[in-house]
């Protein structure tokens, strides 16, 4: 069994320790360069990542929700880590819409955890999220939908680099007659912005915004922009790691909704409740 210390950095992949954790039944976070999975009892009940909008994001932006009865319910219940549960018992949320908004959220946030497979951080055992049980998932239909995902964007442009460089323009390429996503994506292409910063400024998803720029990247008009090579910097002590808490992630951007992807939700929903 997990035993309830901190787990040091290792060379494990984070699927390989997740698959551990998943047949000891342990509850905690396992953090890795991308972001953090939340387990209980062996599921994977959260994940978080800086490349992604998290849970209010989506909700507030597609108008499921406003965002004083967001943040109304992490004031009531962020420190108790029932934000979820608080939205529905309150009447602000309908608990099927939490629970799409959250699959969806929970699974975006997964591919960039898992996109590379690096190695683990760590792992605090009994450390839980802010927003509480919505939907447990196991962790392999988290590693499977992963892979899918990855495969699905290698079969559309097999360059991962443009997953996390800034994407600019290819030169000399005229307007093209595109949909209206695909359209917005490339208006905010500009050489600086990475996917993330993309999907930001659309307000969403980011595994939206990398399936639309790969197909502009197939159609020839982006690339990944390469790093200027400048001097490397004098190695310096890492920081210490950040204390848990609570407290919510950093507050709602004020950008236009994007249309969230409900049949696949609804499809994972149904695939979920009939294991």
């Amino acid at each position: 069994m997990i035993t309830p210390t901190r787990t040091a950095r290792t060379d494990e992949p984070a699927s390989a320790l997740l698959g551990t954790l998943a047949a000891e039944g342990a509850s905690g976070a396992v953090s890795t360069e991308a972001g953090i999975v939340y387990l209980a009892a062996g599921h994977v009940v959260h994940v978080e990542s800086a490349l992604t909008p998290d849970v209010g994001d989506l909700l507030t932006h597609s108008g499921a929700l406003a965002p004083d009865g967001w943040w109304e319910a992490i004031d009531q219940a962020g420190r108790r880590c029932r934000v979820g549960r608080q939205l529905v018992d309150s009447g602000h949320l309908a608990a099927g819409a939490l629970e799409l908004c959250h699959l969806g959220a929970l699974f975006d946030a997964a591919y960039f955890v898992l996109a590379h497979d690096g190695p683990v951080l760590r792992f605090r055992p009994g450390v839980s999220h802010w927003l509480g049980a919505v939907r447990a998932v196991p962790v392999d239909t988290v590693l499977r939908e992963s892979r899918r995902r990855r495969e699905l964007l290698h079969r559309i442009w097999p360059e991962p680099t443009i997953d996390l460089a800034p994407v600019a323009r290819v030169p000399d390429t005229g307007p093209a007659d595109l949909p209206a996503r695909r359209s917005r994506t490339l208006a905010q292409v500009d050489g600086v912005r990475t996917a993330a910063q993309i999907a930001t400024a659309l307000a969403c998803r980011t595994f939206h915004t990398l399936v639309e720029l790969r197909r502009l990247a197939a159609a020839g008009l982006v690339v990944p922009k390469a790093p200027a090579l400048v001097p490397a910097p004098a190695p310096v002590p890492a920081p210490a790691p950040a204390p848990v808490s609570a407290e919510p992630g950093p507050a709602p951007r004020p950008t236009a909704p994007d249309e969230p992807d409900t049949a696949l939700l609804r499809r994972l929903l149904h695939a979920l409740e009939a294991l």
